[in-house]
């Protein structure tokens, strides 16, 4: 069903929205798969805060220009899903695992802080831990000197204790 001009101007409104506030862009061609199939990316997407668009490539060109994203335009072609994140990874890793279990599903490349992404540097980038993980190991990595400390200075007191009972 063909849109009229005011409702193709909305949709390139609310996707250069999207992409003013995301800090990754991962393309995919969707070609052959399923609606259930699409249906579960998208509840994955959904849950991982990741915004995923089928839309015509020309209103996705008019949607990325001026944007971070626009490095990829000359890549919009064929049958394309736009998955848009404000996470860094979040895109990439959404994609890339669906990417793993449907081969229908084909990562065309991706755009992240102004530079343009081929499909193994997509990959790679679905392969760092997200924030959160990356945050937590940050805290062990800080916690470790003082837990070894503080046991360090148990065990000395122990002995102390039983130095003093002797």
């Amino acid at each position: 069903m063909s849109l009229n001009r005011s409702e193709k101007e909305a949709v390139v409104a609310e996707v250069t929205d999207l992409a003013a506030k995301s800090q990754t862009m991962v393309m995919a061609e969707y070609r052959g798969i399923t609606v259930a199939d699409l249906t579960r990316l998208r509840v994955k997407a959904r849950e991982q805060n990741v915004t995923l668009s089928v839309l015509k490539n020309t209103l996705a060109r008019r949607a990325v220009a001026g944007s971070a994203f626009e490095v990829v335009s000359d890549q919009l072609t064929g049958p394309l899903i736009y998955s848009f994140s404000e996470d860094a990874v979040a895109a990439a890793k959404v994609v890339a695992e669906f990417a793993k279990t449907n081969d229908k599903l084909v990562i065309r490349g991706g755009a992240y802080e102004g530079k343009a992404l081929d499909a193994e540097a997509v990959k790679q980038l679905a392969s760092i831990p997200s924030k959160e993980v990356l945050l937590s190991q940050l805290l062990g990595l800080m916690q470790s000197p003082i837990s070894r400390t503080a046991r360090v200075l148990a065990a000395l007191a122990e002995q102390k204790g039983e130095a003093q009972a002797a």
